[in-house]
């Protein structure tokens, strides 16, 4: 997995690439809590180009987004497709994010 981070005002966008597994899922959490720690509260991550995530993944994305809502923020999702829609819609998560 690669990934991108850009930031404008209070909202981190950070563009994910590739497979996101265990190891990646590990590293990606403490970027994203980084940012949290330093008073960023609003993430649009974008999906479109990540192939697979697995349930570390998923559930960094849980983590961030309650992170980020205890700071009055949100967590977009953007680009959801293939199997990595599909993922999102067996867990509900689909009915838990903004998805855009």
């Amino acid at each position: 997995m690669t990934s991108e981070f850009s930031v404008e005002n209070k909202q981190v966008t950070v563009t994910l690439n590739g497979s996101i597994y265990v190891e990646e899922a590990a590293s990606l959490r403490e970027q994203l809590i980084d940012y949290i720690d330093k008073g960023h509260s609003i993430f649009c991550i974008n999906v479109a180009s990540v192939e697979y995530i697995d349930s570390s993944g998923l559930g960094v994305l849980v983590a961030i987004h309650k992170r980020a809502l205890q700071n009055n923020g949100k967590v977009i999702i953007k680009g959801l497709s293939g199997i990595v829609k599909e993922l999102f819609e067996l867990t509900r998560l689909n009915k838990v994010f903004e998805l855009q």
